[in-house]
């Protein structure tokens, strides 16, 4: 089961209608393609280290590792991003998935 975090169910609880049209849409992107969940997860890993969100790295980290991926490829995402967003946003968010990845081992 997913734990979200406070500020999520906040915002469920108070606009549900909201919510549940956000994450029919993704579910729908996520039917559409040829992408595995895990990769997909990556891929969103990675734009949400280049929009620099902390929870949304939480988010798509604890759920890469959910669908199957490891530490080495959660870490290798976000080395490969280094020289498109800048070290330091990546060594923040080396930090941010460390949050999840030491709670998962």
């Amino acid at each position: 089961m997913i734990e979200y975090p406070d500020n999520y169910l906040m915002f469920q609880e108070m606009f549900p209608e909201l919510i549940k049209a956000h994450e029919q849409a993704g579910t729908l992107a996520r039917d559409l393609g040829p992408i595995d969940v895990k990769t997909g997860h990556l891929i969103q890993l990675a734009a949400c280290v280049a929009l620099r969100s902390e929870g949304g790295a939480h988010s798509h980290a604890r759920r890469a590792i959910s669908a199957g991926a490891s530490s080495e490829e959660i870490y290798h995402t976000i080395a490969l991003l280094i020289d498109t967003v800048g070290f330091s946003t990546a060594a923040a968010a080396f930090s941010w998935v460390n949050d999840i990845i030491r709670i998962n081992k």
